[in-house]
């Protein structure tokens, strides 16, 4: 009882501390070896910090790290290149400012699907969403749900085809693709898109019956004027890089198994599987060429390409040591003998239905570690294995776990501590009471909704 009670306080400090602002790359190792210590292993201390978190942090590090890097360089050349712009006000300009929320929604699903972070989205949209809301009378403290109902809902885990971690993760583990039962990722994405945007339009209604208007005292945002618009990127080329990111990723999925790959079963290569790494690969091809398109159709636009660069590699090095530190805590968590108790818990709470039961388990995980995509790699490093065996005894193909897996971490990860709200709240100049009742709606309950959709489907027809 006293190892299980120090795995429960350590993962309540780590939700605490997180919330207050302490770094994860601190908070993780401390109370992990907390857990360690509550469970009598107090002679082990230093092995297991080396030996378990390290371990566990430092083969993070080496699966994903490039995808951490290419994606930050592609999000920062789609940003300084004036692509994320562009498309936000072609949008915008199309749509009208009488569909305001609808036009921050799908430009903000446009880009993160194309692989562009949330941090870009944000600095990116922002300004934008802040007039048109303004000038259609909308408050300005649901600016941040539309926002996250584009950025980290459907786009982030449901959509076929996704780059975004939280898709790439599953794949080495379930020997799957990004595109994995495309069918249910559509139509789960397409009832977390209906619950949130049917939630955001219930509130404007509800707004401006009230007559509240935008709310804030409103200062014009940094934006482009009409003359610098025109010198945006134009609209195809600024879709063009991604567009591509999400058809060169499909085809070289289908393409790199023609090849000859017979090489991998060495022992230099780690007597490596292609289904293992297929998915990694496709992902990073179709990320290169994206930044090397970007680059050559904005070739006059760039003031200093070099520090361009730079500052993408440079803001990819914390995201990933702070999600790798929590799957560092994951593998500490994982090794003590109290959590086999829980574990089991959780499992026969799904009476052996093993969608239940990687849903169950993944999400309680991203909720207390508030991080999706280390919730998910802590859940499956873990458990993954004993999933694939439970799914091929019932006969589940593992495109539906490796969707399932996907989503459910996309459901309890944007709890009040996670960083992404926080980040979001704060590019936004609100707070948690003012706004976070919406992000909650829209990232938690409607993709819990479209989680369940998904798994009631599959269970009943299968992967598709």
């Amino acid at each position: 009882m006293l190892s299980i009670l120090g795995i429960v306080l350590s993962l309540l400090m780590l939700m605490y501390f997180a919330y207050r602002g302490v770094s994860v790359l601190i908070l993780a190792p401390i109370l992990a070896l907390f857990a360690v210590m509550m469970s009598g292993e107090v002679s082990q201390l230093f092995g297991v910090y080396t030996q378990v978190f390290m371990t566990g942090l430092g083969g993070y590090v080496v699966k994903y790290f490039p995808l951490f890097l290419l994606g930050a360089v592609f999000g920062k050349l789609m940003d300084d290149s004036g692509s994320a712009q562009s498309i936000a006000y072609s949008l915008v300009r199309k749509l009208g400012g009488h569909r305001a929320l609808l036009a921050v929604v799908i430009t903000c699903s446009i880009l993160t699907y194309g692989g562009v972070s949330l941090f870009v989205v944000g600095f990116a949209i922002f300004p934008i969403a802040a007039a048109i809301f303004h000038a259609a009378a909308i408050p300005k403290r649901l600016i941040p749900g539309a926002i996250a109902l584009g950025s980290l809902s459907f786009t982030m885990t449901a959509l076929p085809g996704t780059p975004a971690i939280q898709n790439t993760i599953p794949m080495p583990f379930f020997g799957t693709d990004a595109f994995a039962a495309p069918g249910l990722g559509l139509i789960g994405s397409a009832v977390m898109f209906a619950a949130g945007y049917g939630w955001l339009s219930y509130r404007v209604r509800k707004a401006k019956h009230a007559a509240e208007g935008y709310g804030d005292t409103y200062h014009a945002p940094e934006k482009p004027t009409d003359d610098e618009h025109r010198h945006l990127p134009a609209l195809w080329k600024a879709l063009l890089p991604i567009i591509l990111v999400v058809s060169c990723n499909y085809l070289l999925s289908k393409v790199i198994p023609l090849m000859d790959t017979a090489y991998l079963s060495e022992d230099k290569y780690g007597n490596t599987a292609l289904n293992s790494v297929l998915g990694l690969w496709a992902i990073i091809g179709a990320l290169v060429l994206s930044c090397v398109t970007i680059i050559i159709l904005n070739w006059s636009r760039w003031k200093n390409l070099k520090e361009t660069m730079n500052k993408g590699v440079m803001g990819s090095l914390l995201p990933i040591f702070n999600t790798a530190s929590e799957v560092g805590y994951g593998a500490v968590i994982a090794s003590l003998a109290a959590f086999a108790v829980i574990s089991n818990y959780l499992l026969s709470i799904s009476a052996g239905n093993v969608l239940i039961s990687e849903s169950i388990v993944i999400s309680m995980l991203v909720g207390t570690t508030g991080s999706a995509s280390g919730g998910l790699s802590i859940a499956l490093s873990m458990m993954g294995e004993h999933f694939l065996q439970m799914a091929d005894a019932a006969g589940i193909s593992p495109e539906l776990l490796h969707r399932v897996a996907a989503m459910a971490s996309g459901g309890l990860d944007t709890l009040p501590h996670n960083g992404a709200v926080i980040s979001l709240l704060a590019i936004c100049g609100l707070t948690h009471k003012r706004s976070y009742f919406d992000i909650f709606m829209v990232t938690v309950v409607g993709c819990v909704l479209g989680l369940i959709v998904v798994i009631s489907l599959g269970s009943l027809f299968g992967s598709f």
